[in-house]
């Protein structure tokens, strides 16, 4: 069984991460993405129609932990405040996007 395959069918942790202050229109989902790449992490990052980022992580709750903090590192700066939800359940994407719609 492949990889991928195998992440579908066990458990795994998600980490829904709500970013509040000037975090759209600053680079935060390209800034999210980027730092993705360096994590073993699924998920995806928006923008909502209020004003805050949603950002959704999948994974090996180290792994996710540590994405969501880099990506918090990289733009404390423009957060004035974030809550987080955290679930387990299956596994929900394959891959870690930029959502470009509301």
């Amino acid at each position: 069984m492949a990889k991928k395959e195998r992440m579908k069918k066990t458990a795994v942790f998600r980490k829904e991460v709500y970013f509040s202050g000037r975090v759209q229109g600053v680079g935060f989902r390209a800034t999210a993405l980027d730092a993705a790449r360096g994590f073993e992490v699924t998920g995806r990052v928006e923008n909502l129609p209020d004003g805050r980022v949603r950002l959704v992580a999948e994974g090996e709750q180290t792994e996710a932990e540590a994405f969501v903090a880099e990506v918090h590192r990289q733009m404390a700066s423009y957060i004035r405040s974030s809550e987080a939800e955290i679930f387990t359940g299956e596994r929900r994407f394959n891959d870690f996007q930029i959502e470009r719609f509301y």
